[in-house]
Formats: C-alpha cells, sequence, structure tokens
C-alpha cells in the first residue's frame, strides 16, 4: 500500500456542518466528507483490493466506494487532517492478513483424566445398583 498515492487519489468535498459554531455553521461549510473508489484504486494491488473489498464490505457503498466524514471541529482543515488519519488507520486495518490457525492436539494428560473420571461415575454407578443373586 502506498500510502502518498492512496492519499492523492482521495476526493474532498466540503459540506455545512451541523452542531456547534453558532451563526458560523450558517455561513462555512466546515465538515469534510472523504469518498475513495476502492475498485478503480491504482495504489493497490488485485489482492489487496479484494482483502480490503472482504474486509470493509459492511462499509463500502454498492459501487465499492469508502465514505468516511469528519465534522468534529470547526476548522475545515483540520476535519480534513482527522478524516485522512481516520481512513490511513481503517485501510491499515483492513488489510491485515489473519494469521492460519494450527489446529492442536488434545494432551494425552487431558484424555486420561477423562476417562478416569468416566470410569469412577461408571464404578459410582454400579454401586446404587441392587445385586445380583
Amino acid at each position: 500500500m502506498d500510502r502518498e498515492l492512496i492519499i492523492q487519489e482521495l476526493d474532498f468535498k466540503a459540506v455545512r456542518s451541523s452542531g456547534a459554531g453558532g451563526q458560523n455553521v450558517n455561513k462555512v461549510a466546515s465538515k469534510v466528507v472523504l469518498s475513495y473508489n476502492l475498485q478503480e484504486s491504482k495504489a493497490l494491488t488485485d489482492e489487496e483490493k479484494l482483502l480490503a473489498t472482504t474486509n470493509l464490505a459492511y462499509r463500502l457503498t454498492n459501487d465499492g466506494v469508502l465514505i468516511l466524514n469528519c465534522d468534529e471541529d470547526r476548522s475545515q482543515l483540520r476535519n480534513k487532517d482527522i478524516v485522512i488519519k481516520r481512513f490511513i488507520q481503517i485501510m491499515d486495518n483492513a488489510l491485515i492478513v489473519p494469521k492460519k490457525r494450527k489446529p492442536t492436539r488434545i494432551p494425552k494428560s487431558v484424555i486420561k483424566k477423562r476417562l478416569k473420571n468416566k470410569k469412577t461415575l461408571s464404578e459410582k454407578k454400579q454401586l446404587r445398583k441392587p445385586p445380583e443373586y
């Protein structure tokens, strides 16, 4: 993953934000909406695209576009920085290859303990039966 190339591929849009800011909210477009087309990216290999689409399936639109927005700050520039950091963190987490699970063997001591418990329980139940003549 080439971060510089990915950041160049990002599309930003400034929108009027809701929330704190008083009259400033009505005049300034401080909310930043980031959109990233995962399928048409040149910064990711085909394997990385496949991994990212499977890991981010719940976040992607039907067209394969990842959309993030940020209106935490009154400054558009700071919102842009926040949303870029959030995007990079999301992409880093999406591109982690999970470790393959190694099946473990059941230890011999555990098997012996289970068989011993079965035997003691069986003997206990045998002692409850009435004697045979």
